[in-house]
């Protein structure tokens, strides 16, 4: 507990004097985006940056806990794809005045929900595209732009982004991924952050698989 605070995933502005770093969560309004706890944007208002999001694609954008959103991201969703399997991709049917019925599902090129996972750090101005699914402890580098599934723990730059490297070998992220940190309750993260924030990976390691062999 610092100064006395506790940590708290339901107050919106959890840095004392900072309006512009938020908590997503106790923001939401929009059932189709769902947030959990202790996952920030720089901003004041997460829903801007969550475009094209329309309730007859049915699609929803679900994003884990403890992730650090910077400004300017953007996450687009199914309801910018226009139809590809026809002559013209105007959509006139969303348009007064035309004669034209929206087109099914099967001749949109939807994508499903946009899933994010735990520990993700989305850099300033990225764009997340339609469907997408990023996997626990990625990081996204700044402007890039996500248009396929990002594995755990990877980190990604460019347009569209690719993979530069893994940040840990794959022993580490096999026990990260087991241990799931951010399931662990506020006072057991407590307890954690300095292994957390311990850069001596292989001490990490050996102190991961004490604790799942005292649980398992």
């Amino acid at each position: 507990m610092k100064n006395g605070i506790a940590p708290n995933p339901n107050n919106p502005f959890p840095v004392q004097g900072v309006s512009y770093v938020t908590y997503i969560k106790p923001t939401l309004k929009n059932p189709n985006i769902i947030v959990d706890d202790f996952t920030y944007i720089s901003d004041s208002d997460f829903e801007n940056h969550v475009t094209h999001l329309y309730d007859f694609n049915g699609d929803k954008l679900i994003i884990g806990k403890f992730c650090q959103i910077a400004a300017g991201v953007e996450f687009i969703m199914n309801g910018a794809n226009h139809q590809m399997n026809a002559v013209s991709t105007f959509p006139f049917y969303i348009f007064e005045g035309w004669d034209m019925e929206a087109p099914s599902p099967s001749d949109l090129p939807l994508r499903g929900d946009t899933i994010i996972g735990n520990d993700v750090w989305i850099g300033q101005n990225a764009t997340i595209l339609p469907g997408v699914r990023i996997g626990d402890g990625a990081i996204i580098g700044a402007n890039a732009v996500v248009a396929s599934d990002v594995a755990p723990y990877s980190i990604v730059v460019g347009n569209p982004c690719r993979i530069i490297k893994k940040r840990f070998d794959e022993e580490l992220i096999s026990l990260l991924l087991e241990f799931k940190w951010w399931d662990k309750s506020i006072a057991e993260i407590q307890n954690l952050i300095p292994l957390l924030t311990c850069s001596d990976l292989q001490r990490v390691k050996k102190e991961i698989k004490e604790k799942l062999s005292r649980n398992g």
